[in-house]
């Protein structure tokens, strides 16, 4: 069913506007999604810029930002921007739908940046040279006779060419275990050819288009930090090998880490929309009307109350899904009402609190005390995972700086008083 992004006029409507994980797909006409909306000092602008700039090699970037910041929105932009159209062939997809993203391996990544620039070309109506085409029906072949030799896996065999190889391969390996296994092991005895592969498409299509293939991966940053060390630290040269451009989406804890390193001179962050200053507890008056714009975008102001909408926009962070998941709430318990009031954003308030009380240990709410007290990102391995919870938000006046999720201070504020009492 097709989403109608029309604003709501009531709270059965709003509910489905706040929809979580509701994607802003660009106009048929390119134009801006109509609930997009722009942060100020966009990161995600630079990006653009450097894709637009002159390069001597596909350029290769990392875009990372806490989980709900609007890496994909921006993603999903980038694709359709015209000046990027003019320069770049894109293709945009998210990696959980090719590959099982809690067991992800460099070599997945690989086959589904083939995979996916052969048949959105296809899809897209693009013809690839009759020579090539043989080329990768030979590539083809000698991949699924390995594989039937490896392990016998005879039920691998396809009909349909190489549309139905790459459909079929990604799907096995991202539901089957005992075949992506041995398909990560033919490909582990010949990464070369697997790239190659790739190259050959990307250098057919450039041909064609006279625009680089620009391949933007979402959900990359999804596997645990452990993974994206292995694919982004322990396999930089390869990723970086294909001869087209490309933003991979990386998990924001790598960030925090010695392996950084690896990406720090191609990588690109997204903070949150700050809410308050560093230090202080002053009002960013741009933040907070960043954050309106996305409620009224969605809802007719004339659902929510002014002062509810300000406790509700301090309730998040600065962070949009969190914006969305405060909402949604605060809509839930407004219902018989029919509007929501202050005290409609306080058990949304509590209902995140009661979440996090669950599953914070005694060390990790230490930290959490420590980090609202300096604002300072100290003890980056401990943080990390705080990070990639939500339980500490990170934000940018130049440098980085953070501060805890704004639900959890009264949290930490009853046990101060319970050590005090005791």
């Amino acid at each position: 069913m097709d989403f109608e992004y029309i604003r709501a006029n009531d709270l059965d409507r709003a509910w489905l506007n706040f929809e979580l994980d509701l994607p802003l797909e660009p106009m048929p006409d390119g134009s801006r999604n109509p609930f997009y909306v722009d942060r100020p000092g966009n990161p995600a602008a630079r990006l653009e810029e450097y894709l637009l700039g002159s390069f001597r090699e596909p350029p290769k970037y990392f875009f990372s930002g806490h989980r709900g910041c609007g890496k994909s929105t921006e993603l999903r932009r980038i694709a359709v921007n015209p000046e990027i159209l003019r320069k770049y062939y894109p293709i945009h997809f998210t990696i959980r739908n090719e590959a099982d993203i809690n067991n992800l391996d460099f070599k997945d990544i690989l086959l589904a940046i083939g995979g996916q620039m052969y048949r959105e070309y296809k899809k897209r109506g693009g013809k690839l040279p009759d020579q090539l085409e043989k080329e990768l029906e030979s590539w083809r072949g000698t991949v699924m006779r390995e594989v039937i030799q490896q392990d016998r896996l005879a039920g691998f065999e396809v009909e349909g060419g190489l549309d139905a190889f790459f459909a079929t391969a990604g799907l096995k390996m991202k539901l089957e275990p005992a075949t992506r296994n041995v398909l990560r092991q033919v490909f582990e005895s010949n990464v070369t050819g697997l790239v190659e592969t790739i190259n050959k498409i990307s250098i057919a299509i450039l041909a064609k288009e006279k625009r680089t293939p620009l391949v933007l991966i979402d959900d990359l940053d999804k596997p645990d930090i452990e993974r994206a060390k292995e694919i982004f630290h322990g396999h930089r040269e390869t990723m970086l090998q294909p001869n087209c451009a490309i933003v991979y989406t990386v998990s924001s804890p790598l960030f925090y880490s010695p392996e950084f390193e690896a990406i720090r001179d191609r990588a690109v962050f997204l903070p949150n929309v700050k809410l308050h200053g560093q230090a202080t507890k002053h009002i960013d008056k741009e933040g907070y009307a960043t954050m309106r714009e996305f409620v009224h975008k969605r809802a007719n102001p004339n659902l929510i109350d002014a002062l509810a909408l300000d406790e509700a926009i301090r309730v998040s962070g600065g962070v949009f899904r969190e914006m969305a998941r405060v909402m949604r709430s605060a809509v839930q318990r407004a219902r018989k009402s029919g509007r929501i009031e202050i005290e409609h954003a306080h058990g949304a308030e509590a209902e995140i609190r009661g979440e996090y009380r669950r599953i914070l240990n005694a060390d990790q709410r230490a930290l959490l005390k420590r980090v609202h007290e300096t604002n300072r990102l100290d003890e980056p391995d401990k943080i990390a995972p705080l990070l990639q919870i939500l339980a500490v938000l990170e934000y940018a006046n130049g440098e980085p700086w953070c501060d805890v999720h704004p639900a959890l201070i009264d949290l930490l504020a009853e046990e101060k008083n319970a050590i005090v009492t005791s």
